[in-house]
């Protein structure tokens, strides 16, 4: 059977996708047995190394949850910050105005080249110089800002690739009708690009919770992956074991985000369907009314409550 989108496969393509198919099973199904058996080799799959994850708390309470807690407060206040931030910025490139477009194009450009690493490394310096922050707070300080910074400047050619999706006589409607240039883009063109950003906004998302292991890596910052060395250590090397636990862990959380934003998407494309209500000639004219004059009348708008082009005009 075809559709408009592909053709029906034949008895010939069939049988060579199950073919592919079941090659790619078995060789999955040897790196698979190849992973094991080279763990088990090596004595890394022994219960003694998986025991402190399985049979109590203290592993979770003494390493996990602090590591888990640094990197949540920093991926929330990065996100917190970062995400109007962007919005701004790419509302900002938006702009009519070139003393508004070109510079704060120029630094999105800047921040969006430079390695999330160096501004973190660049933050932590800038801390030390010239702030009176502590130095405990410190990485927490340079991780959230390298993050902002960086997140930020995406995050807004996000919004600005958003907005320019809609098609262009979305604006030409609303400026028809009287609304001004940020009512145009508060009450129109915003609502409707957001159901399409949504999942480059939380992938980003995702990305930002990802990144704050770079600030265990370099500047020490007691985040949840810079838990697997003191963990591993003090439990007998179980490395492979630390690592698979905060991996999980990490799945979890990103799996978390990407579900909610599903969720969010298919509510907020459901509450946007029509009703299938018709609308009469005078409620459209009221409603043009309210955009036009701000306050719900009708001034400086064409009279719709006339007869309508094929209207029996003699009955009356």
């Amino acid at each position: 059977m075809s559709s408009v989108l592909y053709d029906a496969q034949g008895p010939r393509a069939k049988r060579r996708n199950i073919l592919y198919t079941a090659g790619f099973l078995v060789v999955l199904a040897a790196v698979l047995w190849w992973v094991y058996k080279s763990l088990d080799d090596k004595g890394q799959l022994e219960w003694a190394l998986w025991k402190p994850f399985f049979s109590g708390t203290e592993a979770y309470s003494t390493y996990i949850w602090p590591g888990l807690q640094n990197t949540l407060k920093a991926a929330a206040l990065s996100m917190v910050i970062a995400l109007p931030l962007g919005a701004v910025l790419g509302i900002a490139r938006l702009s009519d105005h070139a003393w508004i477009r070109i510079p704060v194009g120029a630094v999105v450009e800047f921040f969006r080249a430079i390695p999330v690493l160096v501004l973190m490394i660049f933050g932590n310096a800038l801390y030390s110089e010239y702030t009176d922050v502590p130095s405990d707070d410190r990485p927490l300080y340079a991780v959230v800002t390298g993050l902002v910074l960086y997140n930020a400047s995406v995050l807004a050619e996000i919004v600005r690739a958003g907005i320019l999706a809609l098609p262009k006589g979305q604006s030409e409607a609303a400026l028809a009708i009287g609304l001004r240039k940020n009512q145009v883009m508060r009450l129109i063109l915003l609502p409707q690009s957001v159901t399409a950003m949504l999942p480059a906004l939380v992938s980003q998302l995702v990305v930002i919770v990802k990144d704050t292991a770079l600030g265990g890596a370099v500047l020490t910052f007691p985040e949840l992956l810079a838990s697997v060395n003191p963990m591993a250590g003090y439990y007998g090397a179980n490395t492979i074991a630390s690592f698979t636990v905060v991996a999980v862990i990490y799945l979890v959380i990103n799996f978390s985000l990407t579900s909610f934003a599903s969720w969010l998407e298919g509510r907020l494309r459901r509450r946007k369907k029509s009703t299938g209500a018709v609308l009469g000639a005078q409620d459209v004219a009221d409603i043009a009314g309210t955009a036009a004059t701000g306050a719900g009348g009708t001034a400086g708008v064409l009279d719709l409550t006339g007869p309508v082009v094929g209207d029996d005009v003699s009955k009356d």
